[in-house]
């Protein structure tokens, strides 16, 4: 795990995921995006491939996700097309189908960024194991489907694993005691910043077993970004409270407070994911394209839509023992 605190990247929070991979040639690299037909996965997917690199994206709806990416296979050069292939974060069956149909030819996989994701679900829903369905999707899926595509990130021989978290991890730590809500009163925000939290702590303990095999991993802030559907479970009224949107409902644009584009809000996982500035380097939260310091959780306060702008990474969710009684408790729910 190497240190979290910033190395002057040299980008900042209006960085674009263009910025960060200009120079950068993806030639004969393979990468994984979940999430990769809309939003930022969708940004990451042009910017990959625009790059030279294959890029699969996993999807539910393969038709729907092929027509989202026609315009992106469109304008890449030399005939390279982003491939969709099946599959569904909430279905163990249907990861281990998209796992091993990759891991069949024996290629490598040199990137695999985890940027699926659900917010703010209203009520409480689980899934068909009785997981809670935040952390079911946000967290278990893609830690099934990454220990499932390990042999795959280890013949890479450099091979970068990118969980996309959120500032929203300071809504709550990991609560090891009842994380399905079976116990506690259910809340969209709690249950949102558990599975936010996980997604950094899972970053710390692949980092750690995977170092010694030249597998690195990393957890980010892309920045609040409204234009991504991600925040369609949010009560109508919360967006212009926050001044996260105009009064005509317009996304308010203001990198300075983590108010961003989507290919903005791309910069940093792809920046994770192919920066040379990283080489040797893991285990570490960031956000700005940059690593991210630590802030001290009196800093800003628990709560939705607060702290904007503040940058940092709170202690609960890089601490080791924490990450490594994740992993534990992660193998057993699946």
């Amino acid at each position: 795990m190497s240190a979290q605190s910033p190395i002057d990247s040299g980008f900042g929070a209006a960085s674009t995921a263009d910025d960060v991979i200009a120079g950068i040639d993806l030639s004969g690299k393979t990468a994984i995006v979940t999430g990769g037909y809309s939003g930022l996965g969708r940004e990451t997917v042009r910017v990959l491939a625009a790059a030279g690199a294959r890029v699969i994206v996993p999807a539910r709806d393969v038709e729907r996700a092929q027509a989202a990416l026609a315009d992106i296979d469109a304008g890449i050069n030399a005939g390279i097309a982003v491939e969709v292939w099946p599959m569904d974060l909430l279905d163990p069956a249907s990861i281990d189908a998209f796992a091993a149909r990759f891991l069949a030819d024996g290629a490598p996989l040199h990137i695999l960024i985890n940027s699926a994701g659900i917010m703010a679900l209203p009520e409480l829903t689980r899934d068909a194991r009785g997981h809670e369905m935040q952390f079911a999707t946000n967290h278990l899926g893609h830690f099934q489907l990454t220990t499932r595509l390990w042999p795959a990130l280890v013949a890479a021989k450099g091979a970068r694993v990118v969980s996309v978290s959120s500032m929203g991890h300071r809504l709550s730590p990991i609560v090891f005691d009842d994380i399905d809500f079976e116990r506690r009163p259910y809340s969209p925000w709690t249950s949102y910043g558990q599975s936010k939290t996980a997604n950094v702590l899972f970053a710390v303990a692949l980092d750690a077993r995977g170092q010694a095999e030249g597998v690195r991993a990393f957890a980010v802030h892309p920045g609040t970004i409204m234009d991504t559907g991600l925040a369609k479970h949010m009560p109508a009224e919360m967006p212009k409270r926050l001044g996260v949107v105009n009064a005509d409902g317009s996304p308010v644009i203001d990198p300075a407070r983590g108010l961003k584009t989507a290919v903005q809000g791309a910069a940093t996982q792809v920046w994770c994911a192919t920066s040379p500035a990283l080489d040797g380097m893991g285990g570490v939260y960031c956000e700005n394209a940059d690593i991210s310091p630590v802030m001290a959780e009196s800093d800003a306060a628990p709560a939705a839509g607060d702290g904007l702008g503040k940058v940092g990474v709170w202690p609960h969710a890089i601490d080791r023992d924490a990450a490594e009684r994740l992993w534990a408790v992660s193998e057993a729910m699946l």
